[in-house]
């Protein structure tokens, strides 16, 4: 990628922020911000602004509210912005934000399809800033501790994902057609190319919607994706499986020439191999937290950070491919799917809801 500006923080002169979407995951990011000491909250920006109001007064904070971040940042000096709207207001905020020289953390996906988020990547590059995605599961130090051990495997032959859960949303991803597959499998599938160090090449797909499914579009799903080391990837998943849920994270299992890793998603991963896991630094960074702690530090060195809009496009074409693989009930190739989303309109809607 191009290089991207730069911008000091410290604790005598935090980086101040817009936090842009006062929704559930809004407030989430607005507590993460609060705790952060290299981050200084400048404003709200949510189109209803009563609920950015609410939100604010919850946290027991006093700071401007509006409906417009370019305005907004403008108004109160910030520097940057956290964008947290829904995924459909992703592309026209971020790249308000991008052209008015303001870097931007956003939420996943970067766009509501491949198209959309190429085009970011693009206005990232003409404006030299610094767009990252906050895949925060890439900074689970659990991950990262089963990243060493498959290290250790040797050659990889199989990767699998088993995601059981049931959540109740309401909202927007009740109504989507692809809800798992969009909106949840892509923190999976971001996750497998990270401890796998390999891209997907092809991907073949299922989805369907049981009978008591409360989401009007697919909440199971099944894929399997061939990787350019020759592995494996598979991902099951069901959002309505009530009843021995998984970990949010899922259920992992790696199968290697040396032996294989397996982690239930909530404690520590383990080793079944002669082969001790490679020794590797712990993260120190962890879920959203840790997304803003390595944005900022990004910004103060000019390093680009893991998310990084040209660096995550992979993991939405993922999540494109197997949308397609499932509608069309044959094999699909990430390279096809590139090609087409760089000719496609970029308000073209093929993954979204």
């Amino acid at each position: 990628m191009n290089a991207f500006a730069t911008l000091p923080s410290s604790v005598d002169d935090p980086l101040p922020v817009l936090c842009v979407g006062a929704g559930s995951m809004g407030r989430a990011w607005l507590a993460a911000v609060q705790a952060d000491p290299l981050v200084r909250l400048a404003g709200v920006v949510d189109i209803d602004q009563d609920a950015a109001r609410t939100a604010v007064a919850d946290l027991g904070m006093d700071v401007p509210i509006g409906a417009d971040a370019v305005a907004v940042a403008a108004a109160t000096g910030a520097r940057a912005i956290v964008n947290v709207t829904v995924p459909a207001a992703h592309l026209p905020v971020t790249m308000a934000a991008l052209r008015a020289g303001l870097p931007v953390l956003g939420e996943k996906p970067a766009a509501s399809t491949l198209a959309e988020a190429v085009r970011l990547a693009t206005v990232a590059e003409q404006t030299g800033q610094l767009f990252m995605v906050s895949q925060s599961r890439r900074w689970n130090p659990r991950v990262f501790a089963l990243r060493a051990m498959v290290e250790g495997l040797g050659a990889v032959g199989s990767v699998t994902t088993e995601f059981f859960r049931a959540p109740r949303f309401g909202g927007f991803r009740d109504q989507m057609r692809q809800p798992l597959l969009v909106d949840m499998a892509i923190h999976s599938f971001d996750t497998a190319r990270f401890l796998l160090a390999a891209e997907p090449v092809s991907v073949t797909c299922q989805s369907w919607n049981p009978s008591w499914s409360w989401y009007r579009g697919d909440a199971n799903a099944s894929a399997v994706f061939e990787m350019s080391d020759g592995a494996r990837y598979t991902y099951v998943g069901s959002w309505c499986a009530a009843g021995a849920e998984t970990s949010w994270n899922g259920t992992w299992r790696i199968s290697g020439e040396k032996g294989s890793a397996h982690w239930d998603g909530d404690h520590d991963p383990e080793l079944a191999s002669d082969h001790p896991p490679l020794d590797r630094p712990a993260s120190p960074y962890s879920g959203i937290a840790g997304a803003l702690q390595v944005f900022v530090e990004a910004l103060r060195t000019g390093v680009a950070p893991m998310g990084e809009i040209h660096e995550n496009l992979m993991s939405l074409a993922m999540v494109e491919a197997a949308v397609e693989s499932a509608d069309t009930g044959v094999a699909v190739t990430l390279a096809d799917v590139f090609t087409r989303a760089r000719e496609l309109p970029p308000t073209s809607t093929a993954a979204s809801g």
